[in-house]
């Protein structure tokens, strides 16, 4: 097969589909010549090979009359093979438009892909040129103060729903399904946090051990929906999130810009480091064939580049206007802050984000760390977004795991976290959560003292080990039912902190119902019944406490205010917080000494609104008496020592090991 090709024009960069036929165009600063290969329809075959003719300054460009959609495609990159310098070219590697907005099959690691003579063609993946259509404007753009997040996987989170089509499951299209959309909206979520979906690739080691990249955090393909996800590509996807907004619900979609899949110079070559490495990736200065690693994943993309914001920007928008969605979690994003010398709040991607016209309105969330030289971050972020906040998630696990001295952090945790965000942003954009995809689930988390993650294959040496978990009594699996009911109570307990706190509540998929992963804190490579959700294994009290919680939580504003606390005295009416102990109401510097506390109460209020969050980490009952006003009343609104936390009958008695709301109420109602 043989085709003409002309000059073309050097943007769009990618192939883009226009009248008459395709224009490609390829960023490089330091290639020699750019090819553009054809395959047939199986990928396995190359057609033809042409050299892209044109060029202005770094970019390669080409027209190819008559291409199609459905076409597949890829790139060969010809110059110089000096490591040495930080230069990778070989044009036996068939390499991935960055750009490319569809993949023809889910990619496979192969050892062609890998430093070696061998051509990787037949075994690379591909381009498939297409056209999306953009995306309808459903978004629903919840108030921030209204937000409820729900991180989920995709995949796990319908592959065991009963009630879904086999084909459909472990899809985006069967997140889509009535099934699914009912128990978000029953539970009362209202935004969902997506894992990964751009195209990944496996890393050699989990191919090695037989076991795959569940998570996805190893993009090849920041434009490229994930054939795993959403075999229908963009379509499925537009057609997905339309469903969910159409509902009610937000989503966002976690995004991988700080690294890639290629990993380290001994990782795969299929795309970024075969095309231009040093503008792509943050080399070593002391050895230009290293990577900086600041990511943990063998490389970082050198993120205040002009070609990695084109890409970024690129990606960030193509999942906006061709998907949809509403807005984007960052992981690692310290990295996309990270010049030379360290992090920089104004770094070239930082700032095109929050001006872009297509993305400054979406909700964004930073996760504000990374492993790199003062890579942590929380706090520093653009004002409208917010960050996860880890301090948070370590601060309520320490407290109802029992340790000493924790109720002066737990106060300013439970307030909105005025030490990290006062003067900067609102107390919604702390994202708290107690639980994430990486670590223990909530269940595990009060079943297992230490991680059990042998079924990754690296002898139990990944995840973390300041897990801060405890067990109730008994390593992982048991029949006693005490030492269960305990395990349940906590979970209550911790949920109820977590979604009465000031800022915004994060649930991890199945913390609903006590999903459990055996122990396994780090299960990124568990794509199976260890990491899918168990339907019918759910626990239906436990869901009914959390429908319970956050339909109170969303009916009380004094939860959800969007101002720090102060405590002052606001003359005939209460303070904004009063805080209290066992005994008495904690005023003085004195009242948060003590390091065997284990019991803060709060009484929130604004305006009309008053409410009592009431925690109770201790082993014996607490007596209290919350602050009266003539003609009111307190009601006990929920009890984590229920079940389903309906209130129980005793006043003033806050049992051991529970949380407790109370809602003040005008006297006879």
């Amino acid at each position: 097969m043989s085709f003409e090709i002309t000059p073309g024009a050097p943007e769009p960069l990618g192939l883009r589909l226009v009248a008459g036929g395709a224009n490609v165009a390829v960023y490089s600063e330091t290639a020699e010549q750019i090819d553009l290969c054809l395959f047939d329809a199986t990928g396995a075959r190359e057609l033809s090979r042409v050299k892209l003719p044109g060029r202005a300054g770094p970019v390669f460009h080409g027209f190819v009359p008559g291409l199609k959609a459905g076409a597949l495609y890829g790139l060969r990159a010809h110059g110089p093979c000096a490591p040495e310098r930080g230069l990778y070219f070989d044009p036996r590697k068939l390499l991935l438009d960055p750009f490319a907005l569809e993949l023809n099959q889910t990619p496979r690691s192969h050892p062609s892909l890998f430093p070696s003579p061998d051509d990787s063609g037949p075994h690379a993946p591909k381009a498939k040129a297409c056209a999306p259509e953009p995306a309808p404007a459903r978004r629903a753009r919840i108030p921030w103060r209204d937000t409820v997040i729900y991180e989920m996987h995709v995949r796990g989170f319908t592959k065991r729903l009963g009630g879904v089509p086999e084909s459909l499951r472990g899809t985006f299209a069967g997140l889509a399904q009535p099934e699914a959309i009912a128990h978000l909206k029953r539970l009362g979520v209202t935004t969902l946090e997506l894992l990964p979906c751009a195209a990944w690739l496996d890393e050699r080691h989990l191919v090695d051990l037989g076991l795959p990249n569940y998570w996805g955090y190893s993009p090849i393909a920041l434009l490229a929906p994930d054939p795993r996800l959403a075999p229908g590509g963009w379509t499925e996807v537009r057609e997905t999130v339309a469903a969910l907004q159409t509902a009610g619900l937000e989503v966002l979609i976690d995004v991988v810009l700080n690294h890639s899949g290629e990993g380290d110079g001994h990782g795969p070559m299929v795309s970024l480091r075969g095309l231009d490495n040093p503008a792509y990736y943050r080399l070593s200065p002391e050895n230009p064939a290293g990577y900086i690693n600041d990511a943990g994943c063998g490389n970082i993309l050198q993120a205040d580049h002009p070609a990695v914001v084109r890409l970024a920007m690129d990606a960030l928008r193509a999942w906006a206007i061709y998907g949809g969605v509403d807005g984007f979690r960052f992981d690692l994003m310290t990295t996309l802050g990270r010049r030379a010398d360290g992090f920089d709040p104004h770094a070239p991607l930082l700032t095109a984000i929050a001006q872009d016209p297509a993305l400054r309105e979406l909700k964004i969330i930073s996760e504000p760390w990374d492993l790199g030289p003062g890579g942590y971050q929380l706090g520093a972020f653009p004002a409208p977004w917010g960050e996860w906040n880890d301090k948070f998630r370590d601060t309520v696990r320490k407290f109802w795991r029992g340790d000493s001295s924790m109720i002066g952090e737990l106060a300013t945790r439970l307030a909105g976290s005025a030490d990290l965000f006062a003067g900067k942003k609102p107390p919604s954009r702390s994202v708290n959560f107690v639980t994430a995809h990486d670590g223990f689930t909530l269940a595990d988390l009060v079943s297992y003292a230490r991680k059990h993650n042998e079924a990754n294959g690296e002898q139990n040496r990944d995840g973390t080990d300041a897990s801060f978990s405890w067990n109730n009594g008994v390593e992982g699996a048991t029949k006693d039912e005490a030492i269960l009911a305990a395990r349940r109570r906590d979970q209550r307990a911790l949920l109820a902190t977590l979604i009465f706190s000031r800022g915004t509540p994060m649930l991890s998929m199945g913390a609903e119902f006590g999903h459990s992963q055996n122990g396994n804190n780090n299960a990124y490579a568990q794509d199976n019944e260890v990491s899918w959700l168990d339907w019918d294994k759910a626990d239906p009290r436990l869901l009914a406490f959390v429908t319970r919680a956050l339909a109170l939580r969303r009916t009380t504003p004094a939860f959800t205010d969007e101002t720090f606390l102060t405590g002052a005295d606001q003359g005939d009416s209460p303070p904004d917080v009063e805080w209290f102990g066992e005994r008495d109401p904690m005023r003085a510097p004195d009242h948060w000494r003590g390091g065997e506390r284990l019991f803060l109460g709060a009484v929130f209020t604004l305006g009309e609104s008053r409410a009592a969050l009431l925690l109770n980490a201790g082993r014996a009952p607490v007596a209290c008496a919350l602050p009266p006003r003539a003609g009111k009343s307190w009601r006990r609104a929920l009890d984590t020592q229920s079940e389903d936390g309906a209130p129980r009958a005793e006043r003033g008695v806050i049992a051991a090991r529970s949380a407790v709301v109370f809602i003040e109420e005008n006297q006879g109602e």
